[in-house]
């Protein structure tokens, strides 16, 4: 299995490695700071470095445990140790977005108790599906952009945690439905906060705090069906 560096610390931009398989222009490694695509995060995008030479990491995805970095060439690549390095940039791009939403569907919930039902994580902007939710008025979208950058404003911590699955499922009935959604050979949950907002469980990279996300817009909200709305937002700099 490889480790998973991106789940202790998302700021980590590079590590050691070593090659442990190669197939095709598929590399696995012993542990990576490369994200796979996951949850709605598209995967991280970089570079392997071994010796003069360097590799484009143009994909990663988890297959049985295992995390595949996918190379545009992967000719003159070996077993053995390697450098690992992200784009950065695309990477915190990412993790901007993938708060952003936890704080939206926060917002939503508290105002509409309507729960979000799928989402969409890119670079440069992000979509949320929710459900249970009424036609809106350009008053309550409004309303939810503002709540919403209110709380960005205001700079509220974020961290992740692990608890058992039986705890998770104590600590809310909206937890409890997520985590009902999991593998059932997923016994240890992880729970992202965003303190005084929202806990909910979470595999993604994220930032430390909600006013690095920056400014929360709104591109589109679209109808998805009966009760059923699509917010697409992107986050920029203040």
């Amino acid at each position: 299995m490889t480790k998973e560096l991106f789940l202790e610390d998302a700021y980590q931009r590079e590590c050691k490695a070593q090659i442990i398989k190669k197939d095709g222009n598929a590399v696995i490694l012993d542990q990576t700071v490369f994200y796979p695509t996951g949850g709605g995060q598209e995967h991280d995008k970089g570079v392997l470095v071994q010796g003069d030479n360097v590799f484009r990491v143009i994909e990663v995805k988890k297959i049985d445990n295992q995390i595949l970095h996918i190379l545009d060439d992967s000719e003159g690549i070996e077993i053995g140790p390697v450098t690992a390095r992200l784009d950065w940039e695309r990477r915190y791009k990412l993790m901007r977005h993938h708060s952003l939403l936890h704080v939206l569907a926060a917002v939503v919930y508290r105002k509409f108790n309507a729960l979000d039902s799928g989402n969409q994580i890119y670079p440069e902007r992000a979509r949320i599906d929710f459900h249970g939710l009424h036609d809106l008025t350009e008053q309550d979208i409004a309303d939810i952009v503002e709540e919403t950058n209110r709380l960005l404003d205001e700079d509220h911590p974020i961290y992740a945690s692990y608890v058992t699955r039986e705890e998770a499922e104590k600590l809310s009935n909206v937890i409890k439905d997520a985590v009902s959604m999991l593998p059932s050979t997923i016994k240890r949950v992880r729970l992202l906060t965003i303190e005084s907002v929202e806990t909910y469980p979470c595999g993604g990279t994220h930032v430390k705090s909600t006013r690095e996300i920056g400014k929360m817009e709104i591109i589109k909200v679209k109808s998805r069906g009966k009760g059923r709305k699509r917010f697409e937002v992107f986050a920029r700099d203040k």
